[in-house]
């Protein structure tokens, strides 16, 4: 799993003031959280960025008054106009202590289904999954090979080794279902079938009486 260094800076003041001096700095305030004590540090807004603009699960190695900590990203805000990032939180990977994070689906394979003309529907791209420090992974993996028309792949077909799946087990996340072209042939084949034995019939010849 890939991880991004970040340096910090302690921050020792709190409050509106405090937070806006620190903005226009072109710094982000933060917060790790779920260690021995909360620690408050501003950090470059373009150290964040490998972080936050990326579909994939990374952890974060910040370093704040000479202490390095393992995170994981718990919650971003940008502002409202500007789309700024204005504040990161983040949530501390202690070895015994379990975390809830939300890893990233990878689905594997060319269903059947689709093979056989139908379209594929992915409904989710990540899962939510409770787990030590250790057995957090960069993405959790989906066979989909087997999917066949109008089925579905749900939670609870979803097997990950040393993580707990939060989300309900009978949401689905991926399905197979027919396109428009398919729907059309099938229509049609039983008026074509129809088309087909009539003249059959019609060039039956007659019972003798």
């Amino acid at each position: 799993m890939k991880s991004i260094t970040i340096e910090g800076q302690l921050r020792t003041e709190s409050g509106k003031k405090a937070t806006r001096q620190i903005r226009s700095q072109k710094l982000v305030p933060g917060v790790i959280y779920g260690g021995e004590k909360e620690i408050n540090f501003s950090a470059p807004a373009t150290a964040f960025k490998n972080l936050v603009y990326t579909p994939e699960f990374l952890t974060a190695e910040v370093t704040v008054d000479g202490k390095t900590y393992s995170c994981i990203l718990k919650d971003i805000q940008f502002h409202k106009v500007t789309d700024e990032l204005i504040h990161v939180d983040f949530l501390e990977l202690v070895e015994n202590k379990k975390v809830i994070a939300s890893l990233p689906l990878k689905y594997v394979g060319t269903p059947a289904g689709v093979k056989a003309g139908g379209k594929l529907v992915l409904k989710a791209k990540t899962l939510k999954v409770k787990a030590y420090p250790k057995d957090l992974k960069a993405a959790i993996e989906v066979d989909i090979s087997d999917l066949n028309l109008n089925e579905n792949i749900r939670v609870e077909d979803v097997k990950s080794e040393g993580v707990e799946i939060l989300n309900s087990p009978r949401i689905p996340i991926a399905s197979v279902t027919m396109t428009r072209q398919l729907k059309q042939e099938e229509a049609a084949a039983p008026k074509a079938a129809a088309k087909g034995a009539a003249p059959a019939a019609a060039a039956a010849p007659a019972a003798k009486k």
